[in-house]
């Protein structure tokens, strides 16, 4: 691992994301804020949230039409008044649901009590298995979407996971900020009324269990009639029989991703397949251990509720 990890400033993120937008957006009543960091079952959990609220349907185009990207521009210069303007004409009469990769104070964190009841469905995975299953999600960007922004592929992408995590995870900070800062940005809230934590580990293991607790999180009540459905359409069989509606295909003035790029695996426990090492791994959990002083935390993260 480079001896110069953290000291220097962070690279900001890619061009196309944009995490002031959040700023300005006005939030309404209901509304749901999916936080999650990169890789880490985000687009799983949009989809659960859209099957709960619409009580189980096959009929979307895409997932990010139905639950949008707030931090996220399609084009070069688009003002961020564009991506307010089409969250403000979301239908006031269905709660609206949003991703983010954001944590407070970036998303910000309405209280409960306020004139909005906000909610936050926070997930988090193994940050192993998280930036493992990164690189091929890179790789897997279109070409007219990099040369959209001007930038070459070889500035993200690598052939093997341990130069992406040297040259590219650590130089920008990405695991420092976007995994270790998230939680604990998110830790001393977890107990909020408005807050629901959850692992994709235990997402895993318990699918329907873990969809029922959502929903009695949101508030809603499915029908015996919807339960099966909802089951269905978010089991990984059915999203990988229909990826097209999870990959972005509507957002951006061109292809973003190639198909595959979103819904791979659905495995757990299995990075080193992927390319970690026992020296990363050492690594980023030293580095973890550093920038989140509580053990529990820590544990939680990389195992879940159900190993604790």
């Amino acid at each position: 691992m480079s001896n110069a990890m953290g000291s220097e400033a962070p690279q900001a993120g890619p061009p196309w994301i944009q995490p002031q937008i959040q700023e300005k957006i006005a939030w309404r009543d209901g509304d749901v804020i999916i936080s999650v960091p990169a890789k880490s079952g985000t687009t799983w959990t949009m989809n659960i949230v859209h099957q709960l609220l619409t009580g189980g349907t096959p009929d979307f185009r895409d997932i990010y039409e139905e639950v949008p990207w707030i931090e996220f521009i399609g084009r070069p210069g688009q003002p961020y008044q564009e991506v307010l303007d089409r969250l403000d004409a979301m239908p006031s009469g269905r709660r609206r649901a949003f991703k983010t990769h954001s944590a407070p104070p970036v998303v910000p964190f309405i209280e409960t009590g306020s004139d909005r009841n906000v909610k936050y469905v926070v997930v988090f995975r193994n940050p192993e298995e998280a930036l493992v299953s990164f690189r091929p999600f890179i790789e897997k960007h279109s070409d007219e979407w990099f040369e959209l922004w001007g930038i070459p592929r070889k500035a993200m992408a690598r052939p093997d996971f341990a130069s992406f995590y040297e040259e590219f995870i650590e130089r920008s900070g990405m695991h420092e900020h976007g995994f270790f800062g998230f939680l604990n940005a998110w830790w001393p809230l977890r107990e909020r009324d408005n807050v629901l934590f959850m692992h994709y580990a235990d997402m895993k293991r318990d699918h329907e269990g873990s969809i029922r607790k959502i929903a009695e999180f949101l508030e809603i009540e499915p029908t015996a009639e919807q339960w099966p459905k909802i089951l269905e359409y978010t089991s990984f069989p059915w999203m990988k029989r229909h990826e097209d509606k999870f990959e972005a295909c509507t957002v951006g003035q061109v292809p973003i991703l190639k198909t595959g790029a979103m819904i791979r695996k659905g495995v757990t426990g299995d990075a080193k397949s992927d390319g970690m090492t026992d020296e990363i791994s050492r690594h980023l959990r030293a580095l973890g251990e550093r920038v989140c002083a509580n053990p529990e935390a820590i544990d939680w993260f990389y195992e879940g509720s159900a190993r604790t």
